[in-house]
């Protein structure tokens, strides 16, 4: 257990440098999870004999991850970072990877911004190409969701959102205070295990979007849990008493919406029965 409470310290998140770059392992990560993503999806596309044709998935997939990148960014600036304004006042900062010349990379992303992200890319691609917005993304969100262990991974390895303090055995050292490896709990609840319930359910749902409002449920639920072992934002802390963090919100109203649309859809579902 030692190594293990101790891997920070031999362990450097810089893979390789490419001159005055430093690749970050996260960057790697967060590539393979792009990859994969569109992989898997294509994987099932074929696997269930899934009717859209190949060259109009492959659009599509540019557009959600054009949407996925340009949300977890702009929701990243709008609702963590502590210069919102500047960034406002300055949009051309917000993906410049240099401060003052020297190449820092671009830090800060969001997930509940990726989220909004890929719904926004994905309506305005159904409704441009006359496709259902709902079939569209049950295809997506089976990919997706296994996907997003790559990037909590990702977050463990580059030594970020680290958890909160903690005395079991297999709780890690930063800066000298053990706490939990909460971005590996956050692989399996919100990538792992919505990954396999949506695997289960695909062949057996009921209505169209069915898959992607249950990843939203499920992922809301999966980050509402894991939020309780992750040290907040140290930007933002508690927004009230000692528990409430901004992941916790926006995953509420993720929750609620979702489930709204998902009560509606089924009644309408009996109703033509």
């Amino acid at each position: 257990m030692e190594f293990w409470q101790n891997i920070y310290s031999k362990f450097d998140p810089v893979a390789f440098n490419l001159g005055e770059i430093s690749v970050h392992w996260y960057g790697i990560m967060y590539a393979l999870a792009l990859l994969s993503a569109i992989f898997i999806a294509k994987w099932f596309i074929q696997y269930d004999k899934i009717n859209i044709k190949q060259d109009i998935f492959d659009s599509y997939i540019w557009w959600a991850e054009i949407g996925v990148i340009l949300g977890a960014r702009f929701g990243y600036i709008l609702f963590y970072d502590p210069n919102t304004t500047y960034y406002l006042t300055h949009p051309w900062q917000i993906f410049n990877p240099y401060v003052n010349g020297v190449y820092v990379g671009i830090a800060g992303m969001s997930y509940h911004g990726a989220f909004l992200g890929f719904i926004i890319a994905s309506f305005l691609f159904a409704k441009r190409k006359n496709i259902s917005f709902w079939f569209l993304t049950d295809i997506a969100v089976l990919g997706i969701s296994a996907a997003y262990i790559f990037g909590r991974v990702g977050n463990f390895i580059n030594q970020e959102l680290v958890g909160r303090v903690t005395e079991l055995p297999w709780g890690i050292y930063v800066d000298g205070v053990l706490r939990h490896p909460s971005q590996l709990y956050e692989a399996i609840l919100e990538g792992l295990f919505v990954f396999l319930i949506l695997l289960y359910f695909r062949n057996k749902k009921r209505f169209d979007g069915e898959l992607a409002l249950l990843y939203g449920i499920l992922y809301a639920i999966a980050r509402i849990i894991a939020e309780f072992f992750r040290e907040p934002d140290s930007q933002l802390g508690f927004l009230a008493g000692n528990w409430l963090t901004m992941g916790i919100l926006q995953s509420s109203f993720i929750l609620f919406v979702c489930l709204y649309i998902y009560l509606i859809k089924f009644k309408k579902l009996k109703l033509k029965r």
